[in-house]
């Protein structure tokens, strides 16, 4: 017997249509089902080379490197369970709620090459 996919719970319109951008304003917000967004490439379209205070911090590291390292615009969702850095606060993983601040350098850490990532962590 072939084996079906079950929808998952997240999929269901439970209100009518009429009530349920209101009731439901983020639904599927921080959820991780189907394919990733078409605004995924969008989100790293900064790096620590083009924020000044991100270049002057990682003043060790070549233009090339700084180049590699994508910084998260204010208001990117962070995926759940996904593994970011914060230059001022340190490594984190993400939970549903979360986004970038304003005040945030976030640097996603699928995003940089392993061993760029172990000299921002200083690891």
């Amino acid at each position: 017997m072939a084996n079906r996919a079950q929808p998952k719970p997240q999929t269901e319109q439970k209100h009518p249509d009429e009530w349920n951008r209101d009731l439901n304003p983020d639904r599927l917000a921080g959820q991780n089902i189907g394919s990733a967004s078409s605004a995924a490439p969008d989100r790293m379209n900064r790096t620590a080379y083009d924020v000044k205070p991100v270049h002057r911090a990682l003043r060790d590291m070549a233009d090339d490197e700084l180049k590699q390292i994508p910084i998260l615009e204010a208001g990117t969702r962070l995926q759940q369970g996904a593994t970011y850095l914060d230059l001022e606060r340190g490594a984190f993983t993400a939970t549903a709620e979360m986004s970038v601040h304003t005040d945030q350098n976030v640097v996603p850490k699928d995003g940089v090459h392993y061993e760029t990532w172990n000299r921002l962590t200083r690891e």
